[in-house]
């Protein structure tokens, strides 16, 4: 997207960008910040909910509080429980000692609960719950716990109003949730701001490598403005990385960039009508046409928290469509070893992930 721009140095979380959208965003924001109300951020995986959400904190009177981070889709429910709400000794294997979770630890602070659609309607609950008596329950705690002050702000990038309709998210906590309600457009939007994020990119990754490059030619500008970036801000802030590393002289051309960038223009632009490309249809393009696997294209990114649990199981869900159903065939498809098969079904599993193949038969 063309605004928000994830700055990794401490204290130096800002949004970048002059286009129209930024601005209303960056004034949605203060007006939002004055307030502890509820706020459910919305956008597509990479545009930069957490950074709306960090800078929400930022300049709201609880700036001097904790502002905590939570990823809903990156642990499994049990995980979650304890990070969130916190857990006695001995309540489970490996519970030395109580633990107070990010809810406790961010009292006056802030909470941002990163997809938010991932988590299991039990956790949802649990969550409701909290949110109705702001009463903490630790795992393992035979009684209620102590009442904390937080504010909570949610993010997703799915359409919550299609999980109600389908019974897998509730309905009372979206409601509560989604008091102020903030969509974050995609970097495809904004295309105005992409040559101030390259250059800030560029400019921080020069700081900290010693890179040669200095500008970046018309022409790969032009390339760069133009192509759909359906990773939004998060592909852009990786492809600037990608150069910096990579190349030893001054300017960027045409040519030092990614394949799929040169080749933009079907994409880039297709009428507004049509379906737009999604995540799961680069990376299942990825793993058929330029033959990478699964271990090195998906699950790096999923594990870095680039992707989401939604984008894995699309990108599975495909794979099933092709070879019927069968996992086996899945395997060979996403270009995995035999042996890596069991592999392949374990993480599925662990993480949530496997899509029932029956219907694809």
């Amino acid at each position: 997207m063309s605004t928000v721009a994830p700055a990794r140095a401490k204290g130096a979380i800002q949004l970048i960008g002059r286009s129209a959208d930024v601005v209303a965003l960056k004034q949605e924001i203060e007006r939002v910040a004055r307030s502890d109300a509820k706020v459910l951020i919305t956008g597509e995986s990479g545009v930069g909910k957490e950074i709306v959400a960090h800078t929400i904190h930022a300049h709201s009177p609880r700036a001097g509080a904790v502002f905590a981070p939570v990823n809903c889709a990156g642990l499994p429910e049990t995980l979650l429980e304890s990070e969130l709400f916190g857990h006695v000794r001995g309540s489970f294997t490996g519970a030395y000692r109580d633990k107070p979770g990010k809810l406790e630890s961010a009292h006056n602070g802030t909470v941002f609960l990163d997809e938010i659609g991932e988590m299991t309607l039990r956790m949802q609950g649990l969550l409701l719950r909290f949110l109705e008596t702001g009463e903490l329950q630790k795992v393992g705690a035979d009684d209620g716990g102590r009442k904390v002050n937080v504010r909570v702000i949610a993010a997703t990038n799915r359409n919550l109003r299609e999980m109600i309709a389908q019974g897998t998210f509730r309905e009372d906590l979206f409601y509560r949730l989604n008091v102020i309600l903030i969509v974050v457009p995609p970097l495809r939007d904004r295309r105005e701001d992409i040559p101030l994020l390259v250059d800030y990119f560029l400019g921080r990754f020069k700081t900290a490598s010693g890179s040669p490059i200095s500008e970046v030619s018309a022409a790969a500008m032009k390339a760069l403005t133009e192509y759909s970036w359906p990773g939004n801000v998060r592909e852009l802030e990786n492809v600037v990385e990608r150069m910096v590393v990579t190349l030893q002289r001054s300017t960027v051309e045409i040519d030092d960039l990614p394949s799929e960038i040169k080749a933009h223009d079907v994409v880039a632009l297709r009428p507004k009508r049509e379906r737009r490309r999604t995540v799961a249809d680069d990376l299942y393009k990825r793993l058929l046409d330029h033959k990478e696997s699964f271990w090195s294209t998906v699950y790096p990114l999923f594990m870095e928290r680039e992707i989401t649990r939604a984008n894995v199981r699309e990108v599975v869900r495909r794979g099933l469509e092709e070879a019927r159903g069968n996992y086996k065939i899945v395997a060979r498809i996403f270009n995995m070893e035999p042996r890596d098969y069991k592999r392949f079904l374990n993480f599925l599993r662990k993480h949530d992930c496997q899509v029932p193949f029956k219907e694809y038969r």
